[in-house]
């Protein structure tokens, strides 16, 4: 789910959408590349997490029953990753952002999924597919489309702040966010997916693929957590 300011000065780069057509397609299979290694380092660092039955144990004390944590967690390194590969600096310290990113993640992401596997071991793969479904429906929309949705941004935007402040009243106040609001989160993060997927072509310059493939990751792997989210709570309420 990103949310970015673009300088438009700081790169003479063109950008996607006005680059000739073989930079256009250089720069796209770039950034889904680069995405699939950051995908592909997710899933190998999640299995040998996993396998780490103390680790497991440990984030499973820390989070399992305090979601703010992860939440607080991933806002705060989400930034920080942001910056890091939006900095132009160097392709070495975009990476660097996208690696610290995608590592968080994985750590984030080790309570739910031993959550997950405990409720159902139908569960995980069944929200992979999903996930993988819907992200790529939504970027063949865009990329056959070519439509910009970047009007999408301050309605998005609005809707995260709110579904952020509804978290954060269940986690102190102490109502269960349940069925409905998982739903919502899915359809929302569908939301950031076009907006994102749009991006690519629109409003990154062709030297910004780590950038642009970490928006993508960001947004699919919010749809991953909230899709898993949602088929524990139908599985629960079986």
């Amino acid at each position: 789910m990103a949310n970015y300011d673009y300088d438009l000065t700081a790169s003479h780069d063109p950008f996607a959408m006005d680059a000739a057509l073989d930079e256009r397609s250089a720069f796209i299979r770039k950034t889904y590349l680069t995405l699939i290694g950051a995908i592909a380092l997710f899933g190998g660092l999640e299995f040998l997490f996993l396998s780490n039955l103390q680790l497991k144990a440990s984030m499973l004390g820390l989070i399992g029953g305090h979601w703010w944590i992860a939440l607080l967690a991933y806002m705060g390194v989400s930034f920080l990753a942001q910056r890091w590969a939006e900095s132009g600096a160097s392709a070495t310290v975009e990476y660097l952002g996208l690696g610290l990113y995608t590592v968080a993640e994985a750590l984030i992401f080790v309570p739910l999924l031993a959550i997950a596997s405990r409720v159902s071991p139908d569960i995980v793969p069944s929200a992979g597919l999903i996930t993988v479904v819907t992200f790529g429906g939504l970027t063949g929309i865009v990329l056959m489309t070519k439509a910009d949705f970047s009007f999408l941004r301050t309605g998005l935007s609005v809707l995260s702040f709110l579904a952020l402040a509804v978290a954060l009243a269940g986690m102190f106040i102490g109502f269960r966010l349940g069925i409905v609001y998982s739903g919502a989160m899915v359809a929302l993060m569908a939301g950031w997916i076009l907006y994102d997927t749009s991006n690519v072509l629109h409003h990154y310059r062709t030297s910004q693929h780590a950038a642009a493939a970490l928006a993508l990751f960001s947004s699919l792997s919010t749809l991953f957590w909230y899709v898993i989210r949602l088929l524990i709570q139908m599985q629960q309420d079986d």
